[in-house]
């Protein structure tokens, strides 16, 4: 093997050409002529990451001589060093110049020596095999033979990366975009002792945004921030079947009481509400006025173009008689389209597909143009519409929640209600499109996909923008002598006092045509060990005047559309618990408990996202659109993201 190893060097050595001292004194100086020169260039070219041919050859050079450590591989790498310094001599004059150069910097290996390079230059190779170090002959058979060398003094900065004769300067550093995402809610309710504060009393909410919002989060690979999480509104996601209402009223009650999931001790008060369905036939004549953002904001493929997409899928569902009027709001506000019926679907869709972002926003001037257009729209028997399509960055304008409150508030008192639809991350105002949607009666959802589009602007459109109920106000005593404590999961931005309950004057949410409304609360009976509060040792007893057979008393408030009084209507609970729980309670008692996991609850006793996934697997149902399975693979995202 020695042997023709020696054979091998005497054959390269043979076909190595004899040293050229007059050639290669005469290309040094023309290296260090084109380094200076073009060190004084006055023009920046423009960044090229492609390479010259000489530049690929060179970087492999310097990855066979980096990592060539045996006899054999240093005998190669001799020949290959020694083709190359002949190929470069005769070619060093034809160097490509781009830019001013600059200089790579090696990489320092944990041993002190140079690992390999991301690219070696053009210049001089026979001198310091492509490193203008300094370094010499010496320091280039010092690395030929393996041995560790220092790294290359830099000649200019650091920042720079030399790519044969020419300049790539560093791209400047990214800087991630500020997150200004603002979410509106309120700390979890807490236990509350029953002798000491026996009625609870809160605004239904129909709302899906915050669900929408979860998910967009979970399938990004991030658990959603804590104050993004509304439990009410990730249960009211879904549909259930619940009872449809059979007497004088626009929806009905059914309540369920059933042991709790995450404790024992405890059970859960399950309410679910079932407005009507009334034939879409009947349906009167719908304006609506789309109020679209396009500031800068908006430009985002998930944003905007989203948008236009979702705009189309809704256009589907509206009847000839149905007008459409699109304003914009950015640096300016402009009218896209004038009142328009939507069996003129190619005039719609052109006046969509105009729609650009840039500007700032303007967020007052286009609800104030958006409200001028919707009551030119309004006709005898007409519902009319404001949709606010946006990031919710109202940065522009009436941008204080308060002030807006007093705006929309007065707005919809002449019969048009706001809705907000909620489009990209990053800048989503969920505090400001709460506001909006709350005091406009109408509703907020988000949209991130367009599967998302589908369920609100299509399934959901009538029950969205045609309301059986407004106002519409829960409040349900418990009775102290079977209930010790109890809390309210979820509703924190819906809380109400308890004299609001007969106040017609306060306003509340609103129930769709078909729609549905889940609320759970838990329970700890008298005498059980789910109790968490140790007795008053002064506390007076309960006085207790109901029947001990009842649990607790339900009551309701709702305004008929276009009333002013309200109709109430009141069930006792029995104290009895239900004898089969059906699916549907399952299924929201399981996503109630998933909500309390990502808001960092510490009252689930040890419950766990697997403990919910088995309990929502059980409880899925026929799922026709899928909603229940995406919710499980979402539980099982979150379980994986909390580890």
């Amino acid at each position: 093997m020695t042997d023709d190893l020696d054979k091998l060097k005497r054959a390269v050595d043979a076909a190595t050409p004899a040293p050229d001292p007059a050639k290669r004194a005469a290309n040094l100086r023309l290296a260090e002529n084109n380094f200076d020169r073009l060190q004084g260039t006055a023009g920046a070219a423009r960044p090229t990451p492609k390479r010259v041919r000489m530049a690929r050859m060179s970087e492999g050079v310097g990855k066979m001589l980096n990592s060539w450590t045996t006899r054999g591989g240093l005998i190669g790498s001799t020949a290959i060093a020694a083709f190359a310094a002949v190929w470069f001599g005769g070619n060093l004059s034809q160097t490509t110049t781009v830019g001013r150069p600059a200089v790579v910097i090696d990489e320092v290996s944990s041993a002190g020596g140079v690992t390999e390079p991301e690219a070696l230059a053009d210049t001089n190779v026979d001198r310091e095999l492509g490193y203008l170090s300094g370094g010499g002959e010496e320091w280039a058979q010092q690395r030929a033979r393996g041995e560790a060398v220092p790294a290359p003094a830099p000649m200019l900065s650091e920042a720079d990366a030399y790519i044969g004769t020419r300049i790539v300067p560093a791209d400047p550093p990214i800087v991630a975009e500020q997150n200004t995402e603002t979410f509106a809610n309120a700390a979890a309710n807490p236990v509350k002792v029953t002798a000491e504060e026996p009625v609870s009393t809160f605004s239904i909410d129909v709302d899906t945004a915050s669900y929408s919002v979860v998910r967009q989060s979970l399938q990004t690979g991030a658990l959603p921030p804590k104050d993004a999480v509304r439990v009410e509104e990730m249960i009211n996601y879904f549909d259930y079947s619940y009872p449809a209402p059979d007497g004088t009223h626009p929806f009905e009650a059914t309540v369920t009481v059933a042991e709790t999931p995450w404790n024992a001790g405890t059970e859960i008060v399950h309410i679910g509400l079932q407005g009507i369905t009334p034939a879409v036939a009947d349906r009167p004549p719908l304006n609506l006025v789309f109020l679209i953002d396009t500031s800068g904001s908006m430009n985002d493929a998930n944003k905007l173009p989203l948008l236009k997409q979702s705009f189309r899928l809704m256009l589907s569902e509206l009847r000839p008689e149905d007008q459409v009027a699109i304003v914009t709001y950015a640096g300016s506000v402009g009218q896209v389209l004038d009142p328009t019926p939507a069996g003129e679907r190619s005039t719609i869709l052109a006046a969509r597909d105009r729609l650009q972002a840039g500007g700032s926003t303007a967020g007052q001037m286009g609800l104030q143009q958006a409200y001028a257009t919707a009551e030119a729209m309004a006709d005898d028997g007409d519902v009319t519409r404001v949709i606010l399509a946006t990031d919710g960055d109202f940065n522009v304008g009436l941008s204080d929640p308060s002030a807006l409150e007093d705006f929309i508030a007065e707005k919809k008192e002449t019969g048009t209600y706001l809705s907000v639809l909620g489009f990209g991350r990053g800048e989503l105002d969920d505090a400001t499109m709460q506001a909006l949607a709350q005091n406009g009666n109408g509703t907020a959802a988000y949209i991130d996909t367009l599967s998302e589009a589908r369920k609100v602007l299509v399934d959901q459109l009538t029950g969205a923008l045609f309301p059986i109920a407004n106002d519409v106000k829960i409040q349900l005593e418990f009775n102290p002598s079977v209930v010790a404590e109890y809390r309210l999961i979820g509703y924190e931005t819906r809380a109400l006092a308890r004299e609001d309950f007969n106040n017609d004057a306060v306003d509340a949410g609103e129930i769709g045509a078909g729609r549905q409304v889940t609320a759970i609360y838990e329970i700890a009976r008298v005498g059980s060990e789910g109790v968490r509060n140790d007795p008053l040792r002064y506390g007076a007893e309960a006085q207790v005047s109901a029947s001990v057979g009842e649990l607790g008393f339900l009551k309701l408030r709702y305004k008929t559309p276009g009333e002013e009084t309200s109709t109430l209507i009141e069930t006792p609970i029995s104290a009895a618990p239900a004898s089969a729980v059906t699916g549907d309670v399952a299924f929201a008692t399981a996503v109630a408990g998933v909500g309390q996991l990502l808001r960092g609850s510490d009252l689930l006793e040890g419950w766990t996202y697997a403990d919910a996934i088995a309990l929502a697997n059980t409880a899925k149902g026929e799922d026709p659109f899928g909603y229940r399975a995406e919710a499980l693979d979402l539980m099982r995202l979150a379980e994986a993201l909390s580890r």
